[in-house]
């Protein structure tokens, strides 16, 4: 089966977010009423798993091996069976 692994990728909250911090500037002198941006990075990767919790766990080793800075990063990560409106269940 085929699963849609969503990776957000964020900065944690104690680490400084310039390019945040440039359009929350940008932003305020533009006149939008905002208090605060954070950036963000996304991976929609599709993986061949017999089950949802297998994908799940392929996503997490790709956080922990490659896409993540434990140090700096958070993560979140949403599994879907691709060609479902709703979560597949394993």
């Amino acid at each position: 089966m085929k699963f849609k692994a969503r990776i957000e990728i964020g900065l944690k909250k104690d680490h400084l977010d310039p390019e945040s911090e440039t359009v929350k500037r940008t932003l305020l002198d533009l006149n939008f009423p905002i208090n605060s941006v954070r950036t963000r990075k996304v991976y929609e990767i599709t993986v061949d798993s017999g089950y949802k919790r297998d994908a799940e766990a392929e996503a997490r080793a790709m956080c922990l091996r490659l896409l993540v800075n434990p140090s700096k990063d958070e993560f979140q990560i949403e599994v879907d069976h691709v060609g479902s409106t709703a979560a597949s269940e394993a």
